[in-house]
């Protein structure tokens, strides 16, 4: 009977652990009523319900991501790379008084000889700079604006060597120059690796000479890609968080492998960890150029353009507002010749997909002269292929419309008054032709306005019908819906915009 009693306790001990753990699930029934076992201890159930009021998730199940190529130091990288950067000294002649007279208001300061008039005197101002070795025969990278109007350059290397250089050529468009100097021997050149594979994310080092201070060193990540700081139509730039400052200008962005990735040349003034550099593959396309003849030749397609916003791509019944509006086909170019129209949306250029319209200066830019390429526009909710032939780029700035996106969109219905374009309105305006009617005013607080119409501005067109006089206007403007799309010539551009009708 003991014996009985004791193992009726064991068995009592094993199912209670049995219970305790979950394993085993106890339930009684009695008269087709169910009963469960209280939980005392908590459940790895996920059907539990969490804590009241937690409603994420606390910590992974993923190990921690270690950088790759995580360095110990950056010494043996900066230390190799040093040789080849350049500190570059540049004397620019200006004309002007001297900043002591600017200061005290009196010419000659301190002698204080009465005179006239203040005289403006020729005198030279330094300008302070970086610069990398590209080729063992001497040239030289660095930013225009170093250079620019310099009538002497002097280039200091790490091993306190100094060599007069000379301009070998200079595009102001992407702020890239090339130098030259003539050494006795192989200098060291510095490996240029490529921008494009380049990962916001990426440790990287610049080397420069900020404020004077020769070879300073500082490291960071890459920080974002395809940066446009509207410095013109051409920007592109990686953003880092590498301290760059005045007078590291010019100098290299380089990667962990040692090769240059980017040319620093910019910084936001109001943070010291926003910086920016020119990618080393837009220099590659530009620098054989500088060589060979000092400048640079771009393609040219013959279209003034503007952006797609939402209200545009609904207005054109667009999948989404990515490309580049033809808000102008120019005459006679090869846009024309093609046979591209105004409200065409380019989606694709010589098979580079082109999302945002800013992106088509670039790449046009680079096509080579005389090349036939591909163009696939979106035309009436249609995709078509063209085929235009690339044009030297003559004019000063390739061609780019600039628009306030519109906000919310008779002629006072939208907020504007027009009259007349006559030959004598349209002389003083600047414009090739008559074609259109002026607006005269914009009501500030009403529609027009917010979609970003000007006094001055001629509206062509409406929901695609051209209008001459301010009676075909309110014409069209009265079978208008809710909105009307106007094409809008701004000076030598033309933009579409979508304008409201008041409520």
């Amino acid at each position: 009977m003991k014996a009985f009693g004791k193992l009726v306790l064991i068995v009592a001990i094993v199912a209670a652990a049995l219970v305790t753990s979950g394993v085993l699930d106890v339930r009684v029934d009695w008269n087709d009523n169910e009963a469960a076992a209280l939980d005392l201890f908590g459940s790895d159930d996920p059907d539990v319900a969490a804590e009241p009021g937690v409603f994420w998730k606390d910590g992974s199940d993923r190990a921690p991501i270690v950088p790759v190529g995580v360095p110990g130091n950056f010494a043996d990288l900066a230390e190799e790379a040093s040789h080849g950067v350049v500190n570059i000294s540049a004397k620019k002649a200006v004309m002007g008084r001297h900043p002591l007279e600017e200061f005290f208001g009196m010419p000659n300061f301190p002698f204080q000889v009465p005179q006239e008039r203040p005289r403006e005197r020729r005198r030279q101002i330094p300008s302070l700079g970086t610069g990398f070795v590209i080729s063992p025969d001497g040239y030289i990278v660095t930013n225009n604006h170093v250079i620019e109007d310099a009538e002497e350059i002097m280039v200091k290397f790490d091993d306190e060597r100094e060599l007069p250089a000379k301009i070998v050529g200079r595009d102001p468009k992407t702020d890239i120059a090339l130098l030259k100097v003539e050494a006795e021997k192989p200098l060291p050149a510095l490996p240029l690796g490529s921008s494009k594979i380049v990962r916001p994310g990426e440790w990287v080092v610049a080397i420069g000479n900020p404020f004077g201070l020769e070879h300073t060193v500082t490291a960071g990540i890459v920080s974002a890609k395809h940066r446009d700081i509207d410095q013109g139509a051409y920007d592109d730039y990686i953003q880092t968080d590498a301290a760059i400052n005045p007078g590291n200008s010019g100098g290299p962005l380089i990667n962990l492998a040692g090769e240059v990735i980017g040319i620093n040349t910019a910084i936001n003034p109001r943070a010291n960890t926003i910086g920016f550099a020119v990618p080393i593959d837009m220099a590659k396309g530009i620098l054989p150029q500088l060589r060979a003849t000092g400048r640079v030749t771009r393609g040219w397609l013959g279209v003034v353009i503007q952006g797609v916003t939402p209200e545009l791509a609904e207005e054109l019944e667009l999948a989404d507002a990515k490309g580049a509006l033809v808000s102008r086909v120019i005459e006679d170019g090869p846009a024309a010749a093609a046979g591209i129209e105004t409200m065409d949306v380019i989606r694709e250029f010589d098979g580079q997909e082109v999302e945002d319209y800013d992106d088509l200066p670039r790449i046009v830019a680079s096509t080579p002269v005389d090349k036939k390429v591909p163009i696939v526009v979106i035309r009436d909710g249609k995709k078509i292929t063209l085929q235009p032939l690339i044009a030297k780029l003559e004019e000063p700035e390739l061609q780019r419309a600039s628009v306030t996106p519109p906000d919310r969109g008779s002629a006072q219905d939208f907020g504007l008054s027009v009259q007349d374009l006559d030959d004598d309105l349209a002389e003083q305006l600047g414009l090739p032709s008559k074609d259109g009617v002026v607006v005269s005013a914009v009501d500030p607080n009403g529609p027009a306005a917010d979609a970003g119409i000007r006094s001055g501005d001629v509206i062509v067109e409406v929901d695609r019908q051209e209008v001459n006089d301010p009676k075909q206007l309110e014409a069209v403007l009265e079978d208008a819906d809710e909105r009307a799309l106007m094409l809008i010539r701004r000076g030598e551009n033309q933009l579409y915009m979508t304008v409201k009708r008041a409520s």
